[in-house]
């Protein structure tokens, strides 16, 4: 059988067609020696051996094949996602790849040096479509992975995964995604990091966004984060907005909840000016090594010490659109739904 299941050391940028935008990028950043989680891949050829070993995919080939000119509908496209979704999480993965994703998970636990793990199970398209397929965190136990793992592949059936693909004229049918399984971080902080400005298109700056706990409450867009706008040149903090935080995303026994932040927390900054600098510092160097701006996501780890503690779980380009004005030409960020790719 191929090899569908590779260690993030083992792929870089150029495993997109492999493993998904989003491993390809975690393995770059690793073997860029940023501190990225531990975790591996499952390549396309994950989903496809799934699908082909269980008969799933002449079924779902056929069935949506037969109302592809009514999937416009939205009560058509609603009826199918939830069939197919519905198709292949009742659907048990072969015992064959059960124990190969069970074997990998025991080796990330002794990677770690722990027992059971706690772990995110992330998507990772080979076509970039933010927010349109799903992650899951806090992800405990191999039987509690191998499921999680066929949820992300189920989310690529989902209503607003097949009405982009329809928009984007691919095909609806066959949409094989590779999956990341990577250490989840004891997060104290999390958010994201630009290394334009979004609403100038200032290549000189970058801006952070942050917030206590897991960094869905940013990306997710429940709270307003703590906001960093830093200079390139010499790692200056020229605007400083630290919100009342509320809310942020905590972790469970398993799974995530949303939790009110501790009084005493609520107006301090989710970063020190330590933090800003590092987190700065390699953003800057990620968008020199790939030549375009970058849109990243951090975390910081509660109990390591600086700068350790300081993780990475996404890179990628920041989409943006040159826009011709009388006197000159400036960039303008199509900002991305920030929410796990």
């Amino acid at each position: 059988m191929e090899k569908w299941l590779f260690w993030f050391d083992e792929i870089d940028k150029d495993s997109s067609e492999l493993v998904g935008k989003k491993c390809a990028n975690l393995g770059e950043m690793s073997r860029l020696g940023m501190r990225v989680p531990h975790g591996f891949a499952i390549s396309v050829k994950g989903f496809e051996q799934f699908m082909s070993l269980t008969g799933l995919a002449q079924e779902v080939e056929a069935y949506i094949g037969a109302q592809r000119e009514d999937l416009k509908q939205v009560e058509v496209c609603q009826a199918v996602s939830r069939k197919v979704q519905g198709l292949i999480e009742s659907t048990p993965v072969p015992e064959s790849m059960k124990k190969e994703i069970s074997a990998y998970y025991h080796a990330l636990c002794d990677k770690v040096g722990r027992k059971n793990l706690a772990v995110a199970v992330r998507s990772s398209g080979v076509v970039s479509m933010p927010g349109q397929m799903d992650t899951y965190l806090n992800v405990v136990g191999e039987e509690a992975v191998t499921e999680h793992i066929k949820r992300v592949w189920s989310s690529s059936y989902t209503v607003r995964a097949m009405t982009c693909r329809i928009e984007q004229e691919m095909p609806v049918e066959w949409a094989p995604i590779g999956v990341a399984v990577m250490m989840l971080v004891d997060a104290k902080s999390a958010g994201v990091v630009l290394t334009v400005l979004p609403t100038t298109g200032d290549m000189t700056k970058v801006v952070i966004e942050g917030n206590w706990g897991l960094g869905e409450s940013v990306v997710g867009g429940e709270i307003t984060p703590d906001s960093f706008v830093v200079d390139k040149e010499n790692l200056t903090v020229l605007d400083r907005k630290v919100s009342t935080k509320q809310g942020m995303v905590g972790r469970e026994t398993s799974g995530t909840t949303y939790v009110k932040v501790p009084k005493e927390l609520q107006g301090e900054s989710c970063l020190d000016d330590e933090e800003i600098r590092e987190i700065t510092k390699t953003a800057i160097d990620v968008e020199k090594h790939f030549g375009v701006p970058q849109d990243m996501e951090w975390v910081v780890d509660k109990d390591l010490p600086f700068p350790e503690n300081i993780f990475w779980v996404q890179a990628r380009p920041a989409r943006f659109t040159k826009v011709e004005k009388a006197e000159d030409i400036d960039y303008i960020i199509d900002l991305m739904v920030r929410i796990f790719d």
